[in-house]
C-alpha cells in the first residue's frame, strides 16, 4: 500500500517559513489561511501552524552521532539528494551536520545531512543510491 503522511507543527512565523520551505528547500505552497499553510514536503504533506514549536535536544544516538529528537525529514533518490545539497550549500544554510555519508558499504548505506528550519525544526534529508536498502537490516 502507497500512501502520504501529514504531519502539523508549529512554526514562528509563516512568510518565514513559506520561503524557507519553497525558495530555499523547493517544496510547494497549498492552501493557506492566516494561521497555516500546507507545503508539499517532498510529495508529503506538511502543514505549519503559527505557534511555539516543540522543544528539540540531539538525543538520537546514529552512527555515532547524536542527532536532534525529534525531528521530520525525507528520503530521496541520491542524484535528487546531491542537487539539494549543492544548493543548500550554495545558498550558506547553516548546517547541524552537513551532507555526508554513513553506513558505508553496511546494509542501509546512505547519505545525510540536518539542518533547521527558521522557527528551529531539526530536518534531516536522507539520499540512497538504492531505494530498496531503506529498510535493509
Amino acid at each position: 500500500m502507497q500512501s502520504y503522511f501529514h504531519l502539523a507543527f508549529n512554526v514562528k512565523d509563516l512568510d518565514e517559513a513559506r520561503t524557507f520551505y519553497c525558495d530555499m528547500l523547493g517544496c510547494t505552497a497549498g492552501r493557506s489561511t492566516d494561521s497555516w499553510i500546507d507545503i508539499n514536503f517532498f510529495g508529503h504533506q506538511l502543514s505549519l501552524h503559527l505557534g511555539e514549536p516543540f522543544p528539540t535536544a540531539k538525543t538520537g544516538k546514529v552512527g555515532g552521532h547524536l542527532v536532534p529528537m525529534p525531528h521530520l525529514g525525507a528520503i530521496l533518490p541520491l542524484a535528487d539528494w546531491k542537487k539539494l545539497a549543492v544548493r543548500l550549500e550554495e545558498n550558506g544554510l547553516e548546517f547541524v551536520f552537513p551532507p555526508f555519508a554513513r553506513f558505508v558499504g553496511e546494509p542501509g548505506e546512505q547519505h545525510t545531512m540536518f539542518f533547521r528550519d527558521p522557527s528551529g525544526n531539526p530536518i534531516e534529508i536522507k539520499g540512497f543510491a538504492d531505494m530498496s536498502g531503506i529498510f535493509a537490516s
